[in-house]
């Protein structure tokens, strides 16, 4: 009786037909592999589902978890991040929720190597309760293609409608599988309507220049290849040297194996390159402003501009230039110098990266820039080793609604929030330890994420603080530029051809780009480049493209963008 979320649907709709239905409908999957087995659980839902369609009926849904809070049961929860060490049950915040659900948390963490733990629990069939990890780790398939993991919609259907209205139904419809059901909810998430309902979505791509030295050149304007080159002049001859070490004129990101995502990635979004064109997805590569802004870089390193330090300092290295302000400007991810902003804010207001308007098309067209896509970060399912599915589907539901985001965001009402003017707000002194001491403030409240396996960024957006200096102006600058480019975060097939392919294009690419910006010549240049262009053609791009294309339109297709 359910269909696939071939096209994203409304939640109303699959309310009714869960109440219609009991969970019915693909009754020998049902019966079979997603059949709750639990006899306690079973008996709940018998003596439950008369108030359940009665609450339907007044329009109403009753939260499982508030049926059910005296009900104490323990629950096992794998997160498969090493670094993940939060405790359950020893601050406000998790004790708490255990008090409004009955629900306690054991958390399981790897140890060691994350995939050896995941592989081994998978391998021995004894998968915790609940389950964490990144929605693109290869065994999220592998656990459902197995059975491992319950339906999330069908156990909502047995054992909590309410979870119909706390899930979002764009990440919902995203993450359903070909055969109709939803095994894990994404956590970070942003669907496009998001986009469309927030002003304040930020990005994380920037083009950062040293406020003081941007100042002293005159404020010039950057967003063409004369003037940025002219500006990267200036900045050298006025200031060669930073606290008695060498400028760095034009910073970027690491140089890896695959290239750089300052030179392609980020340079594309701040060029406005589409990411089709006519229905098909476009190959960016070949876009000539793309070309027209490397030979723009080209032109610096060819006169010493581009500093040997670009090519190859690592993560570490970058950290404490940053941190000592040697670099002029940078087309960067400004949560990644976070750290040493509030370093260079500390010693000099004024030697602080601020965001600018930088590289244009030649058109002057707005910036591109994406922000956090429909995939989020993780994604939780439930395991079939479950005794309690129908309280482990309840959890959710609490975590998932705002209720549990006001919880694990902001904590306690009248503890360490209030109302203020209508709107929830942290108050003064439990902000003043989270942005002091987070390691005190984790142990004592738990609250800004702490647990973040369910964080609604979205949702949170409607009581977020704006950000403090020196942090804020490069998040807000992001604002007007943000787009939504989920139906564009295509993934090939690990063992296909195509991903082979662009595996030889990537790691091509990763030799080529540099070789391109220290050209000795434009003619050298276009030797390079026009070379690299005919090997990705003679590996089968095209084949890339067309497989995207369809990747592309499944997409739009599961986000109703049809």
């Amino acid at each position: 009786m359910k269909k696939s979320y071939k096209k994203v649907i409304t939640f109303a709709l699959i309310f009714v037909m869960s109440i219609i239905s009991g969970g019915c409908g693909k009754e020998e999957k049902a019966a079979d592999s997603n059949a709750v087995s639990n006899e306690t659980a079973a008996a709940q839902d018998e003596t439950g589902a008369a108030a359940k369609t009665t609450a339907a009926a007044e329009g109403e849904t009753l939260p499982g978890w508030q049926q059910n809070a005296e009900d104490k049961v323990d629950l096992t929860w794998y997160v498969n991040f090493s670094w993940f060490t939060t405790p359950w049950g020893e601050n406000l915040i998790s004790k708490t929720i255990t008090e409004e659900t009955g629900c306690n948390i054991e958390f399981v963490i790897p140890a060691g190597t994350e995939s050896e733990k995941l592989n081994s629990l998978i391998a021995s069939e004894s998968l915790p309760d609940l389950i964490t990890l990144g929605w693109y780790e290869p065994q999220v398939g592998q656990i459902i293609e197995d059975g491992m993991v319950y339906a999330l919609d069908e156990l909502a259907g047995q054992y909590d409608p309410y979870w119909f209205e706390v899930a979002d139904p764009g990440r919902a419809g995203w993450f359903t599988q070909d055969d109709g059901y939803i095994y894990g909810y994404p956590n970070s998430s942003f669907s496009p309507a998001d986009y469309e309902k927030y002003d304040n979505i930020s990005s994380n791509q920037t083009f950062l220049v040293r406020k003081d030295i941007y100042e002293a050149i005159g404020s010039p304007d950057m967003t063409t290849p004369e003037g940025f080159i002219a500006a990267v002049k200036a900045a050298e001859e006025q200031f060669p040297e930073v606290n008695g070490q060498p400028l760095i004129p034009v910073g970027a990101h690491e140089f890896t194996a695959a290239g750089n995502v300052s030179f392609d990635q980020y340079l594309c979004n701040f060029l406005a390159v589409p990411y089709e064109k006519d229905g098909q997805y476009y190959d960016r590569f070949t876009d000539p402003e793309l070309v027209r802004w490397l030979k723009a870089f080209r032109e610096l390193g060819a006169e010493g501009y581009l500093a040997d330090d670009i090519f190859i300092d690592k993560r570490a290295q970058m950290e404490e230039k940053i941190a000592q302000g040697r670099y002029f400007c940078m087309l960067y991810q400004r949560t990644d110098l976070s750290d040493q902003e509030k370093i260079l804010y500390a010693n000099d207001p004024n030697s602080i990266y601020i965001a600018v308007d930088g590289p244009k098309n030649s058109s002057g067209d707005d910036y591109t820039l994406p922000g956090t896509g429909i995939n989020g970060w993780t994604i939780t399912l439930i395991s079939k080793n479950c005794e309690r599915p129908d309280r482990a589907i309840q959890l959710c539901s609490y975590l998932m609604s705002e209720h549990g985001q006001l919880m694990t965001w902001l904590g306690v009402e009248g503890v360490t929030w209030d109302y203020v003017d209508g709107a929830p707000a942290m108050k003064p002194e439990i902000r003043e330890l989270l942005t002091t001491d987070r390691a005190k403030y984790d142990k004592q409240y738990g609250a800004d994420s702490a647990y973040w396996m369910f964080q609604d960024n979205a949702m949170a957006l409607k009581w977020a603080v704006e950000t403090p200096e020196p942090l804020g102006q490069m998040e807000r600058w992001t604002y007007p530029y943000v787009i939504s480019t989920s139906q564009y975060d295509v993934t090939l097939a690990a063992d296909s051809d195509e991903a082979d392919i662009q595996s030889k294009v990537d790691n091509e690419w990763g030799v080529v780009l540099p070789k391109l910006l220290l050209s000795d010549t434009e003619e050298e240049f276009d030797s390079v480049w026009n070379e690299f262009m005919q090997k990705r053609k003679d590996w089968g791009i095209n084949t890339v493209l067309a497989t995207r294309t369809e990747r592309m339109k499944s997409a739009k297709s599961k986000l109703g963008m049809e």
